[in-house]
């Protein structure tokens, strides 16, 4: 039997897993790569085209609730975007899975699988990458994707490609869903590390007990689930850039760390005293106040000036009314894309209320309604019903409102963060309910897990 010329790379911490899918795998395709820790993920992608990859969700004992698989998820469909991703999760696991499929996965296998299955999807999955890899780069290239010609947003953008030519540590601040991430990667691309990694970590999501394990690395034995020596986030962006995102988030007593680090640009594991020398573009990017934060001794003011070389300014979506329309049918045709369709338009009345509407949650407020809408629509013309935005709200009659959630979702974070995510304590510590809080988590979208 002639096998497949493709790439395939199985990511799971069990040996007779890797082991079991190598055998069946390798029957079928040329290249089967395997991963105990997923940690190597970067370099591997760095060095070689893969095509589809099957992903475990879960790596750490105890954690069982696939927030580690739909992390790495993001972070190869942004390293590797035409790299199909499969997930494996065990049964009754299967909303998680779910989740990863809404995140960009192509689909998900249960374990135990049965081996003809499991040969079906990921065939499946080759057959997708191919048809990936012939496809012109969209989103991810450096001119393809949407700026907005409104004064307030070319002028971060043009200090961006200003301060991108230097390695100056760059913070960017914004509300969410304003695009940090994606000025942060543009800057990246339009540098003179845009060859190297480009290394993101959202560290609003980061439990404070493994922040430095994440961050700085740690060598063997170092603690009780460290089997093999490890880098950390700093150094897996050599030569690139590093992106920390909600830097704001830090806990007082782990900003010092980070301090350090940057001051010295040098990084060193648990369990060594061995510092490794980095050279790391570092930009950062908070919803927060950081000057507020400085003055309110939640912030180090000697942090902040070390990341804070040149500041960069995301306006949010209601100050650019200019470009909301045109943003529409651009992640319109982004998402047509994304689904397959065509010949989709937004009726007369769903444009009126697009224009009209605060967008509170900015541009990825506008995506996820969009995105809905392409689906539901029928006859190709989206709707205000297929927008959900039959009640639309505005700035003016929401900005209290919007203040005060703005508060009680940092206050929840801080204090979630600092009970390292534990419910009952942050709870109580809130003066709320269990329900209470979980509705509040739901509503601002916090992740707890």
């Amino acid at each position: 039997m002639k096998k497949t010329n493709a790439s395939i790379l199985v990511i799971d911490d069990q040996e007779d897993i890797l082991f079991a899918s190598k055998m069946l795998l390798k029957k079928h395709f040329e290249n089967i790569f395997t991963l105990n820790n997923p940690k190597n993920v970067v370099e591997l992608l760095a060095k070689n085209t893969i095509d589809v990859v099957l992903l475990d969700m879960n790596y750490r004992i105890g954690f069982e609730d696939g927030r580690e698989g739909l992390y790495l998820l993001k972070e190869i469909k942004t390293l590797s975007p035409k790299t199909v991703v499969i997930l494996m999760t065990a049964f009754g696991k299967v909303e998680t899975a779910v989740e990863g499929l809404k995140a960009g996965a192509f689909d998900y296998i249960l374990k135990p699988w049965e081996n003809e299955k499991l040969l079906s999807v990921v065939k499946q999955a080759v057959d997708k990458s191919r048809k990936e890899q012939k496809k012109p780069n969209t989103i991810e290239s450096v001119d393809d994707f949407f700026v907005g010609n409104s004064d307030v947003i070319k002028k971060a953008y043009s200090l961006a490609d200003k301060v991108a030519k230097t390695d100056a540590n760059v913070l960017i601040l914004g509300e969410n869903g304003t695009g940090k991430f994606i000025l942060s990667h543009h800057i990246h691309r339009q540098s003179e590390r845009k060859n190297s990694p480009f290394i993101h970590l959202d560290l609003g999501s980061l439990n404070s007990n493994i922040f430095e394990s994440e961050l700085f690395g740690y060598v063997q034995g170092a603690f009780t689930d460290a089997k093999v020596d490890t880098p950390g986030r700093f150094e897996m962006a050599q030569n690139g850039t590093i992106f920390l995102d909600e830097i704001g988030n830090v806990p007082l007593h782990l900003q010092s760390k980070l301090l350090q680090v940057i001051q010295t640009k040098t990084v060193t594991r648990l369990g060594e005293s061995k510092a490794r020398p980095l050279n790391v573009r570092i930009i950062t990017a908070t919803n927060l106040n950081l000057k507020q934060e400085v003055t309110d001794k939640n912030f180090r003011e000697d942090l902040y000036y070390r990341i804070n070389t040149m500041e960069i300014v995301l306006p949010p979506l209601r100050e650019r009314n200019d470009d909301k329309i045109p943003l529409a049918h651009y992640l319109l045709q982004k998402m047509m894309t994304k689904y397959g369709r065509d010949e989709i338009t937004f009726n007369e009345k769903a444009l009126e209320q697009i224009g009209k509407h605060a967008w509170n949650g900015n541009i990825r407020e506008m995506e996820n309604r969009i995105e809905r809408a392409v689906i539901l629509c029928e006859n190709n013309h989206i709707t205000v019903s297929d927008l959900d935005l039959e009640q639309i709200t505005t700035y003016e009659e929401n900005q209290n409102d919007i203040q005060l959630s703005a508060v009680e979702k940092t206050a929840i974070e801080k204090i979630l963060f600092k009970n390292n995510n534990n419910i009952s304590k942050t709870a109580e510590e809130l003066g709320l309910s269990r329900a209470s809080l979980y509705r509040r988590l739901e509503k601002y979208n916090i992740n707890a897990n």
